[in-house]
Protein backbone atom coordinates (compact mmCIF):
# COMPACT_ATOMS: atom_id res chain seq x y z
CA UNK A 1 0.00 0.00 0.00
CA UNK A 2 1.34 3.26 -1.01
CA UNK A 3 1.95 5.88 1.84
CA UNK A 4 -0.69 8.33 0.88
CA UNK A 5 -3.23 5.37 0.62
CA UNK A 6 -1.89 4.47 4.09
CA UNK A 7 -2.43 8.24 5.66
CA UNK A 8 -5.78 8.53 3.73
CA UNK A 9 -6.93 5.45 5.68
CA UNK A 10 -5.78 6.19 8.59
CA UNK A 11 -7.04 9.59 8.94
CA UNK A 12 -10.58 8.20 7.34
CA UNK A 13 -10.38 5.84 9.88
CA UNK A 14 -9.94 8.50 12.76
CA UNK A 15 -12.47 10.80 11.23
CA UNK A 16 -15.14 7.52 11.23
CA UNK A 17 -14.45 7.25 14.85
CA UNK A 18 -15.08 10.35 16.12
CA UNK A 19 -17.83 10.88 14.13
CA UNK A 20 -19.42 8.30 14.99
CA UNK A 21 -18.89 8.58 18.86
CA UNK A 22 -20.50 12.06 18.21
CA UNK A 23 -23.26 11.46 16.55
CA UNK A 24 -23.92 8.59 19.32
CA UNK A 25 -23.38 11.20 21.82
CA UNK A 26 -25.62 13.96 20.24
CA UNK A 27 -28.36 11.39 19.59
CA UNK A 28 -28.54 10.23 23.17
CA UNK A 29 -28.70 13.45 24.38
CA UNK A 30 -30.83 14.55 21.52
CA UNK A 31 -33.45 11.16 22.69
CA UNK A 32 -33.52 12.05 26.20
CA UNK A 33 -32.78 15.93 27.01
CA UNK A 34 -32.96 17.89 23.80
CA UNK A 35 -36.74 17.44 22.89
CA UNK A 36 -36.38 15.01 19.54
CA UNK A 37 -39.82 13.76 18.72
CA UNK A 38 -39.03 10.76 17.08
CA UNK A 39 -39.22 7.33 19.34
CA UNK A 40 -36.86 4.80 20.60
CA UNK A 41 -37.71 2.53 17.92
CA UNK A 42 -36.33 4.70 15.08
CA UNK A 43 -32.74 4.73 15.87
CA UNK A 44 -32.54 0.98 16.89
CA UNK A 45 -34.35 -0.21 13.82
CA UNK A 46 -32.59 2.19 11.63
CA UNK A 47 -28.84 1.12 12.84
CA UNK A 48 -29.99 -2.47 13.25
CA UNK A 49 -30.98 -2.48 9.43
CA UNK A 50 -27.82 -0.48 8.39
CA UNK A 51 -25.60 -3.24 10.00
CA UNK A 52 -27.23 -6.31 8.80
CA UNK A 53 -27.40 -4.58 5.22
CA UNK A 54 -23.18 -3.63 5.43
CA UNK A 55 -22.73 -7.34 6.80
CA UNK A 56 -24.84 -9.02 3.76
CA UNK A 57 -23.59 -6.98 1.24
CA UNK A 58 -20.12 -7.60 2.51
CA UNK A 59 -20.67 -11.45 2.74
CA UNK A 60 -22.10 -11.46 -0.48
CA UNK A 61 -19.68 -9.51 -2.77
CA UNK A 62 -16.65 -11.44 -0.62
CA UNK A 63 -18.10 -14.78 -1.56
CA UNK A 64 -18.47 -13.66 -5.35
CA UNK A 65 -14.63 -12.78 -5.71
CA UNK A 66 -13.55 -15.23 -2.93
CA UNK A 67 -12.12 -13.19 -0.87
CA UNK A 68 -12.18 -12.99 3.01
CA UNK A 69 -15.07 -10.85 4.30
CA UNK A 70 -13.74 -7.64 6.04
CA UNK A 71 -15.75 -7.78 9.07
CA UNK A 72 -13.73 -10.61 10.26
CA UNK A 73 -11.63 -10.88 13.39
CA UNK A 74 -11.43 -9.89 16.55
CA UNK A 75 -13.96 -7.35 17.90
CA UNK A 76 -12.10 -4.31 17.28
CA UNK A 77 -12.14 -5.14 13.16
CA UNK A 78 -15.97 -5.51 13.34
CA UNK A 79 -16.65 -2.40 15.31
CA UNK A 80 -14.72 -0.39 12.90
CA UNK A 81 -16.35 -2.17 9.82
CA UNK A 82 -19.52 -1.05 10.98
CA UNK A 83 -18.54 2.28 11.86
CA UNK A 84 -19.72 3.70 8.67
CA UNK A 85 -23.56 1.80 9.28
CA UNK A 86 -23.58 3.18 12.33
CA UNK A 87 -23.15 6.67 11.97
CA UNK A 88 -25.50 6.20 8.72
CA UNK A 89 -28.26 4.51 10.61
CA UNK A 90 -28.19 6.91 13.21
CA UNK A 91 -28.10 9.57 10.53
CA UNK A 92 -31.23 8.76 8.97
CA UNK A 93 -33.16 7.72 12.10
CA UNK A 94 -32.09 11.34 13.11
CA UNK A 95 -33.33 13.16 10.36
CA UNK A 96 -36.49 11.37 9.10
CA UNK A 97 -39.85 12.03 10.64
CA UNK A 98 -42.23 9.32 9.79
CA UNK A 99 -44.79 9.23 12.63
CA UNK A 100 -45.08 6.06 14.31
CA UNK A 101 -44.35 4.29 11.33
CA UNK A 102 -41.12 2.28 11.59
CA UNK A 103 -40.58 0.84 8.06
CA UNK A 104 -39.54 3.91 6.10
CA UNK A 105 -36.93 4.51 8.15
CA UNK A 106 -35.83 0.72 7.57
CA UNK A 107 -36.54 1.47 4.10
CA UNK A 108 -33.99 4.76 4.23
CA UNK A 109 -31.55 2.90 6.09
CA UNK A 110 -31.62 -0.03 3.78
CA UNK A 111 -30.87 2.57 0.34
CA UNK A 112 -28.46 4.19 2.08
CA UNK A 113 -26.16 1.38 3.00
CA UNK A 114 -27.03 -0.45 -0.33
CA UNK A 115 -26.33 2.67 -2.71
CA UNK A 116 -22.66 1.82 -1.75
CA UNK A 117 -22.84 -1.35 -3.71
CA UNK A 118 -24.74 0.09 -6.27
CA UNK A 119 -23.47 3.01 -7.73
CA UNK A 120 -19.77 3.11 -7.62
CA UNK A 121 -17.28 4.60 -9.86
CA UNK A 122 -13.78 3.07 -10.53
CA UNK A 123 -10.98 4.61 -9.27
CA UNK A 124 -7.46 3.53 -10.16
CA UNK A 125 -7.56 -0.59 -9.02
CA UNK A 126 -10.59 -0.13 -6.70
CA UNK A 127 -14.10 1.22 -7.37
CA UNK A 128 -15.31 3.58 -4.85
CA UNK A 129 -19.43 5.13 -4.20
CA UNK A 130 -20.65 8.63 -5.52
CA UNK A 131 -23.75 8.95 -3.20
CA UNK A 132 -23.39 10.29 0.19
CA UNK A 133 -25.46 7.11 1.83
CA UNK A 134 -27.51 8.65 4.29
CA UNK A 135 -28.53 11.79 1.88
CA UNK A 136 -29.44 8.98 -0.50
CA UNK A 137 -31.59 6.64 1.50
CA UNK A 138 -32.89 10.68 3.02
CA UNK A 139 -33.51 11.92 -0.18
CA UNK A 140 -34.67 8.56 -1.84
CA UNK A 141 -37.85 8.30 0.90
CA UNK A 142 -38.94 11.15 0.73
CA UNK A 143 -39.51 11.23 -3.25
CA UNK A 144 -41.38 8.27 -2.93
CA UNK A 145 -43.51 8.60 0.35
CA UNK A 146 -45.03 12.22 0.13
CA UNK A 147 -46.04 11.27 3.75
CA UNK A 148 -43.15 11.08 4.80
CA UNK A 149 -40.98 13.88 6.51
CA UNK A 150 -37.95 15.28 7.58
CA UNK A 151 -37.94 15.96 11.83
CA UNK A 152 -39.17 19.63 13.00
CA UNK A 153 -36.09 22.11 13.27
CA UNK A 154 -37.23 22.98 16.70
CA UNK A 155 -36.74 19.37 17.72
CA UNK A 156 -33.22 19.69 18.01
CA UNK A 157 -33.37 21.98 21.10
CA UNK A 158 -36.67 22.05 21.88
CA UNK A 159 -36.22 21.12 25.70
CA UNK A 160 -32.90 23.44 26.16
CA UNK A 161 -32.92 26.58 27.59
CA UNK A 162 -32.19 30.34 26.00
CA UNK A 163 -28.35 30.06 26.11
CA UNK A 164 -28.80 25.91 25.39
CA UNK A 165 -29.80 26.78 22.18
CA UNK A 166 -26.74 29.40 21.40
CA UNK A 167 -24.00 26.30 22.71
CA UNK A 168 -25.40 23.35 21.12
CA UNK A 169 -25.01 24.93 17.85
CA UNK A 170 -21.82 26.33 19.21
CA UNK A 171 -20.58 23.21 20.13
CA UNK A 172 -21.55 21.07 16.55
CA UNK A 173 -19.37 24.02 14.79
CA UNK A 174 -16.04 23.75 16.93
CA UNK A 175 -16.30 19.83 16.85
CA UNK A 176 -17.20 19.79 13.04
CA UNK A 177 -14.64 22.14 12.32
CA UNK A 178 -12.21 19.93 13.80
CA UNK A 179 -13.16 16.95 12.29
CA UNK A 180 -13.04 18.33 8.96
CA UNK A 181 -9.83 20.17 9.48
CA UNK A 182 -8.38 17.21 10.77
CA UNK A 183 -9.66 14.47 8.85
CA UNK A 184 -11.61 14.93 6.25
CA UNK A 185 -9.99 17.85 4.99
CA UNK A 186 -12.89 19.66 3.60
CA UNK A 187 -12.79 23.36 4.99
CA UNK A 188 -12.73 24.48 1.22
CA UNK A 189 -15.95 22.96 0.30
CA UNK A 190 -17.48 24.06 3.76
CA UNK A 191 -16.44 27.71 3.67
CA UNK A 192 -17.21 27.82 -0.65
CA UNK A 193 -20.90 26.00 0.64
CA UNK A 194 -22.30 28.62 2.76
CA UNK A 195 -20.83 31.69 0.81
CA UNK A 196 -22.99 29.63 -2.29
CA UNK A 197 -26.02 29.59 -0.19
CA UNK A 198 -25.49 33.18 0.90
CA UNK A 199 -25.41 34.31 -2.67
CA UNK A 200 -28.14 32.09 -4.14
CA UNK A 201 -30.50 33.96 -1.23
CA UNK A 202 -29.37 37.30 -2.30
CA UNK A 203 -29.89 36.38 -5.62
CA UNK A 204 -33.29 35.26 -5.01
CA UNK A 205 -33.97 38.11 -2.99
CA UNK A 206 -33.26 40.60 -5.69
CA UNK A 207 -34.61 38.61 -8.97
CA UNK A 208 -38.01 37.89 -7.39
CA UNK A 209 -38.28 39.56 -4.83
CA UNK A 210 -37.81 36.39 -1.74
CA UNK A 211 -37.31 38.64 1.86
CA UNK A 212 -33.63 38.46 2.49
CA UNK A 213 -34.55 37.07 5.92
CA UNK A 214 -36.82 34.28 4.72
CA UNK A 215 -33.85 32.98 2.41
CA UNK A 216 -31.66 33.16 4.77
CA UNK A 217 -32.85 31.82 8.11
CA UNK A 218 -32.43 27.66 7.19
CA UNK A 219 -28.58 28.66 7.89
CA UNK A 220 -29.85 29.20 12.16
CA UNK A 221 -31.33 25.69 12.51
CA UNK A 222 -28.84 23.02 13.63
CA UNK A 223 -30.38 20.71 10.46
CA UNK A 224 -28.62 23.32 8.14
CA UNK A 225 -24.97 23.00 10.79
CA UNK A 226 -25.16 19.47 10.64
CA UNK A 227 -25.79 19.22 6.99
CA UNK A 228 -22.37 21.92 6.14
CA UNK A 229 -20.44 20.09 8.79
CA UNK A 230 -21.37 16.04 8.45
CA UNK A 231 -22.57 15.95 5.11
CA UNK A 232 -22.09 17.67 2.20
CA UNK A 233 -18.57 17.07 3.39
CA UNK A 234 -18.32 13.36 3.01
CA UNK A 235 -14.58 13.00 2.09
CA UNK A 236 -15.53 9.57 0.11
CA UNK A 237 -18.28 10.97 -2.02
CA UNK A 238 -16.48 14.91 -2.37
CA UNK A 239 -13.58 16.12 -4.90
CA UNK A 240 -10.35 16.00 -2.36
CA UNK A 241 -8.41 18.58 -4.15
CA UNK A 242 -9.58 22.16 -3.32
CA UNK A 243 -10.39 23.26 -7.12
CA UNK A 244 -13.04 20.20 -6.98
CA UNK A 245 -14.19 21.46 -3.57
CA UNK A 246 -15.42 24.79 -4.48
CA UNK A 247 -16.84 23.56 -7.60
CA UNK A 248 -18.81 21.27 -5.82
CA UNK A 249 -19.56 23.39 -2.73
CA UNK A 250 -20.55 26.21 -5.27
CA UNK A 251 -22.96 23.42 -6.99
CA UNK A 252 -24.75 22.32 -4.08
CA UNK A 253 -25.57 25.63 -3.33
CA UNK A 254 -26.98 26.85 -7.19
CA UNK A 255 -29.02 23.55 -6.85
CA UNK A 256 -30.71 24.30 -3.65
CA UNK A 257 -31.15 28.05 -4.96
CA UNK A 258 -32.96 26.93 -8.49
CA UNK A 259 -35.31 24.39 -6.55
CA UNK A 260 -35.85 26.97 -4.29
CA UNK A 261 -37.27 28.83 -7.51
CA UNK A 262 -39.11 26.45 -8.23
CA UNK A 263 -40.60 25.65 -4.74
CA UNK A 264 -39.23 22.17 -4.13
CA UNK A 265 -39.05 21.41 -0.20
CA UNK A 266 -36.40 19.03 1.09
CA UNK A 267 -33.96 21.56 -1.09
CA UNK A 268 -30.75 20.85 1.14
CA UNK A 269 -31.03 16.84 0.10
CA UNK A 270 -32.01 16.77 -2.83
CA UNK A 271 -29.44 19.23 -4.25
CA UNK A 272 -26.77 16.91 -3.00
CA UNK A 273 -28.77 14.13 -4.60
CA UNK A 274 -28.42 16.31 -7.57
CA UNK A 275 -24.92 17.28 -7.27
CA UNK A 276 -23.97 13.98 -6.93
CA UNK A 277 -25.64 12.45 -9.65
CA UNK A 278 -24.16 14.64 -11.81
CA UNK A 279 -20.66 13.59 -10.50
CA UNK A 280 -21.39 10.20 -11.53
CA UNK A 281 -22.61 10.74 -14.40
CA UNK A 282 -19.22 13.05 -15.47
CA UNK A 283 -16.27 10.62 -13.97
CA UNK A 284 -18.77 7.58 -15.43
CA UNK A 285 -18.49 9.31 -19.29
CA UNK A 286 -14.92 10.34 -18.30
CA UNK A 287 -14.24 7.12 -17.35
CA UNK A 288 -15.69 5.46 -20.71
CA UNK A 289 -13.90 7.82 -22.74
CA UNK A 290 -10.33 7.45 -21.26
CA UNK A 291 -10.99 3.82 -22.18
CA UNK A 292 -11.83 4.10 -25.55
CA UNK A 293 -8.88 6.12 -26.08
CA UNK A 294 -6.42 3.91 -24.56
CA UNK A 295 -8.16 1.03 -26.64
CA UNK A 296 -7.37 3.20 -29.87
CA UNK A 297 -3.99 4.47 -29.23
CA UNK A 298 -2.80 0.73 -28.34
CA UNK A 299 -4.64 -0.46 -32.18
CA UNK A 300 -2.96 2.78 -33.28
CA UNK A 301 0.95 1.78 -32.75
CA UNK A 302 2.18 -0.91 -34.95
CA UNK A 303 4.18 -3.90 -33.98
CA UNK A 304 7.86 -2.86 -33.59
CA UNK A 305 9.87 -5.06 -36.34
CA UNK A 306 12.17 -7.42 -34.26
CA UNK A 307 14.37 -8.19 -37.77
CA UNK A 308 17.72 -6.58 -37.73
CA UNK A 309 18.29 -3.73 -40.26
CA UNK A 310 19.40 -5.00 -43.53
CA UNK A 311 21.68 -2.12 -44.01
CA UNK A 312 23.67 -3.11 -40.77
CA UNK A 313 26.70 -5.35 -41.26
CA UNK A 314 27.40 -7.77 -38.09
CA UNK A 315 30.38 -6.71 -36.62
CA UNK A 316 32.39 -10.38 -36.92
CA UNK A 317 31.24 -10.08 -40.89
CA UNK A 318 33.54 -6.84 -40.89
CA UNK A 319 36.04 -8.49 -39.73
CA UNK A 320 36.16 -11.29 -41.87
CA UNK A 321 35.70 -8.86 -44.79
CA UNK A 322 38.92 -6.69 -43.69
Amino acid sequence: MKATDMWYQQDRLGGLRRFAVAITIFNLLGHFLFGFEQSYAQPLCAVGTAYFMELLLEAVDAYLNKRRPRFLGNWRTLADFLLSAHITGLAVAMLLYSNERLWPTVFAASCAVGSKSVFRIGEGTSTRHIFNPSNFGIAVTLMLFPWVGIAPPYHFSENLPALGRWLLPAAIIASGTFLNYRFTRRLPLIVTWVLGFTAQALVRSFAFGTPIGAALLPMTGVAFILFSFYMVTDPATTPSKTVGQILFGLAVSGAYGVLMVFHIVFGLFFSLLIVCAMRFAALSLSTVYEKRVSEASAIAVPEQDSSPALATTPASLQKADA
